[in-house]
């Protein structure tokens, strides 16, 4: 069975892809923040971060000391190849489902319609 990125794992994964050689900790908990419109604790970002290093997605490395950060190193994180491809199978397992089925067609129909439980 292959290895799949978690909800959470993909967003943290796609924002630290989209930051760069800026993406430590703090960029990545903001981008998301941003982006989500919500609250993201910092703990749950390096859980993840770390768990993603763990499984080869992504890699870190320690920065340079800066006066701005009182003499302390940042922890940057950067996205490996196998981290992109998962990035990119997680898109295409979303593009699937998001086309049309023969029963009820795609997302567009569940914008036309009411879901009840």
């Amino acid at each position: 069975m292959k290895k799949r990125l978690a909800g959470f794992e993909e967003l943290v994964l796609l924002a630290t892809a989209s930051l760069g050689e800026e993406a430590y900790g703090v960029t990545v908990q903001q981008r998301l923040a941003a982006e989500t419109g919500s609250a993201v604790a910092l703990g749950a970002v390096y859980a993840v971060l770390d768990r993603l290093e763990r499984k080869g997605y992504a890699r870190s490395a320690w920065g340079e000391a800066t006066p701005q950060r009182g003499g302390r190193r940042k922890r940057l994180f950067h996205v490996t190849a196998p981290g992109l491809s998962a990035l990119r199978a997680m898109g295409r397992i979303r593009s699937r489902l998001a086309q049309p089925t023969k029963s009820k067609g795609g997302i567009g129909w569940y914008s036309r319609h009411s879901v009840s439980r």
